[in-house]
């Protein structure tokens, strides 16, 4: 099905959304005649500079935006430098929002996530929970700074009739993740954790921080990038979606941890969990039902074969990969 010619610029184009949506659009068959994608990184441009952001806006004249790019961070970092998340994240997501509107762009999505949902709330948590209530304190500079997007974005529609929209993803992995062992979110790291234990476990004695009960919704990032790019071309609503699996498919970090061992095939009953570090959040169930009634038909990857997918890629690609 042919589109009107357009131009996508996705920011943060280098990360591990960013190249689940080049990967769908490359190679799983989503590309579209008419379309051109153009997936950008820092070394294009400095979203954190308005003249670098204008002039990346001034080259590739897009149409459209997908906007991915932000600091990011697992539970420890963001502990360790709010402030740094909340200025970083306001500084990029306002040069953005503000070149598209003066470049007069169609469209812009941006990506926010699921952890800044108010911590005391009922649930499960839908789209119109966003500012219910404070965020969880580990995370509160980064939660702040994207609940501002969408801020921004309802000052542009009402104020300038922009269609600036945004995604709200729940906890995502798969391969081109950041796979750090101290500044990373939850699966990668415990993927290189595990792994290296595997390898050497003397040199590398791992325990998993918390009790590993919080629960969570992983969603694989080939799904989510799909998801995505349905909502650049088709979603037209101007109040933000969950991009999310269901509640049922809400697992333990526990269960993840052991599913994960299954992946690098390693016996989870040698892990120890180190009950002394923080767990953060408990959980944070989100409801995707306004996704599912748009979009009824659409599957996700199993939990298992995701993993299994993930692990294979990190050690097949553990020299070259982030980490």
């Amino acid at each position: 099905m042919a589109s009107e010619n357009r131009t996508v610029l996705v920011t943060g184009g280098g990360g591990l959304v960013g190249k689940a949506v080049k990967h769908c659009i490359e190679q799983l068959g989503e590309h579209r005649e008419g379309e051109t994608w153009i997936f950008c990184t820092s070394k294009d441009g400095d979203l954190n500079d308005l003249e670098s952001t204008r002039a990346l806006f001034a080259k590739y004249k897009p149409t459209h935006v997908l906007h991915l790019a932000a600091l990011v961070g697992g539970l420890y970092a963001n502990m360790a430098r709010n402030l740094d998340f909340f200025r970083v994240n306001m500084q990029i997501n306002d040069n953005v929002l503000r070149v598209a509107h003066e470049t007069d762009v169609n469209k812009v999505v941006s990506c926010l996530s699921s952890c800044i949902f108010p911590d005391d709330i009922t649930y499960p948590i839908d789209e119109t929970s966003l500012h219910m209530g404070p965020p969880h304190d580990s995370n509160f500079g980064y939660s702040y700074a994207k609940r501002m997007v969408e801020v921004l974005n309802r000052g542009y529609n009402e104020q300038h009739g922009r269609q600036f929209v945004s995604v709200i993803p729940t906890n995502v992995y798969g391969p081109n993740d950041n796979f750090h062992l101290h500044n990373s979110h939850v699966i990668p790291g415990l993927i290189h954790k595990i792994y290296l234990r595997k390898q050497d476990p003397e040199k590398y004695p791992f325990k998993v921080m918390g009790s590993g009960k919080p629960l969570r919704q992983f969603i694989f990032s080939h799904d989510l990038a799909k998801l995505m790019i349905w909502v650049v071309r088709d979603y037209f609503d101007k109040d933000p979606i969950i991009l999310s699996v269901g509640e049922k498919a809400e697992i333990s970090i526990r269960d993840a941890v052991k599913q994960i061992c299954v992946g690098l095939d390693y016996p989870f009953e040698e892990l120890e969990f180190d009950t002394s570090k923080a767990d953060g959040q408990y959980k944070k169930t989100v409801s995707n039902e306004k996704l599912m009634k748009i979009l009824p038909d659409f599957t996700f990857t199993p939990f298992d074969k995701a993993i299994k997918e993930t692990c294979e890629w990190f050690v097949t690609n553990y020299d070259t990969c982030r980490k």
